[in-house]
């Protein structure tokens, strides 16, 4: 009965109009997952920490999603799916609120805690319930839809966050909220419901079993980690450039323009050439671009300073940006038969990298590093990185896995 009701649904497909509710969910992580980074001063400040401390707010919540997503998505799988994205949205919603509201440190990275607990749920049952509800041949045009979220927050949700947190960095939190809030009752009134097959911890890790595919997956985490080794602190990396509030809205504005910028120009991209050689690309750009941003950091004009610094910044944007597209679609070409488990390990590994990333930065930070030299560690993080994607791509690949 449940196949049946899958395959109908693939067959009849679904509109936008549905779908449209679980992009703005999407929009309201993508607002959760960037906008602490523009907020660490202040949050320093109320919560009487450091700014390498309350850094790791993002670190937990990247972290706890890294590890419990597969196991949650495991436990849950026999629930209806529309019921596991209402109660997932829901707890990512409290987990805001707790944030919002929290008087103390300590209360805050709890309040994270649940709102990951929540995000990883919730991202797992959306990209599978998105995959069961349309036809194969409309899966990327309605993932792409309803990830665009996520997207468009970058570009649009984390200045609009800013704005609003300049007086009180908690009002960003109650934003996710209230946006989050408004997806749930979306969600519940225009979803239909949906059964899906379980399936066990065993089945979700038996890609894993090929050792091409991890290192393919810890390219993502390396990617990721240098990405959020800087993001997390960009507001210091760029403190002596941003003298005023409505600067540090522009540039974060900036950075997600140019990320979908880099996401559009690879998806093309890819469909042209192979995904290896666009992702080769990407990553040397990458490497490039963070030793000229260290370098032009360290100048002593202050004038060539901020040029380089918002140069460094945007054209990272294009990077990190870009390198999703190219990289998803190489994972899927090494399993192409476990589709679907590959992306949710993905995910999981995207987490892990967001999580050694913050860790990372602050671990420098705490250790004495001015903050431009988080453009080194970020660096030479990416030239790792570069060498283990060439690895894997010049690795002969397996023979063919059955369908799982």
């Amino acid at each position: 009965m449940e196949a049946t009701q899958a395959g109908a649904a693939q067959k009849s497909g679904v509109s936008y109009g549905t779908l449209i509710w679980l992009a703005v969910a999407t929009f309201s992580m993508g607002i959760d997952g960037y906008v602490l980074a523009g907020l660490l001063p202040a949050i320093a400040s109320d919560l009487e920490v450091s700014p390498a401390a309350a850094g790791q707010l993002m670190s937990v919540f990247a972290l706890t999603a890294a590890l419990a997503g597969p196991v949650l998505g495991t436990l849950t799988s026999r629930w209806e799916r529309r019921t596991t994205i209402a109660l997932a949205l829901a707890v990512f919603v409290l987990g805001n609120v707790i944030v919002a509201a929290a008087p103390t440190y300590p209360i805050a990275l709890s309040g994270r805690i649940v709102a990951a607990l929540g995000g990883s749920l919730l991202n797992a049952a959306v990209m599978g319930y998105v995959i069961a509800l349309t036809p194969v041949e409309h899966h990327g045009k309605a993932l792409s839809f309803v990830l665009g979220g996520w997207m468009t927050a970058t570009a649009l949700g984390v200045p609009v966050g800013l704005v609003i947190g300049q007086s009180n960095w908690r009002f960003p939190m109650i934003l996710v909220a209230v946006v989050g809030s408004i997806a749930l009752v979306g969600i519940m009134l225009k979803l239909p419901h949906l059964h899906l097959p379980a399936g066990t911890l065993a089945d979700r890790l038996r890609p894993l079993r090929q050792p091409r595919l991890l290192f393919g997956l810890l390219v993502t985490t390396g990617i990721l980690c240098s990405s959020y080794t800087c993001f997390t602190y960009a507001v210091l990396i760029l403190g002596p450039s941003l003298t005023h509030d409505w600067i540090l809205v522009l540039v974060m504005f900036g950075y997600g323009a140019f990320s979908m910028l880099g996401n559009a120009v690879t998806g093309r991209l890819t469909d042209r050439f192979s995904a290896i050689r666009v992702l080769t690309l990407v990553l040397t750009g990458l490497v490039l671009n963070s030793l000229i941003g260290l370098f032009g950091l360290m100048a002593g004009s202050a004038t060539v300073v901020a040029i380089l610094g918002l140069f460094w910044f945007f054209m990272a944007g294009v990077g990190n940006g870009g390198a999703a597209v190219p990289q998803q679609a190489r994972l899927g070409a090494l399993a192409p038969d476990s589709a679907a488990i590959t992306m949710a390990l993905n995910g999981s590994a995207i987490s892990l990298g967001s999580a050694l990333g913050s860790g990372l930065g602050g671990a420098g930070l705490a250790a004495g590093l001015s903050a431009h030299h988080l453009l080194g560690v970020s660096s030479i993080v990416l030239a790792i990185t570069l060498t283990l994607h060439l690895i894997v791509a010049r690795t002969k690949a397996p023979q063919a896995q059955p369908a799982l």
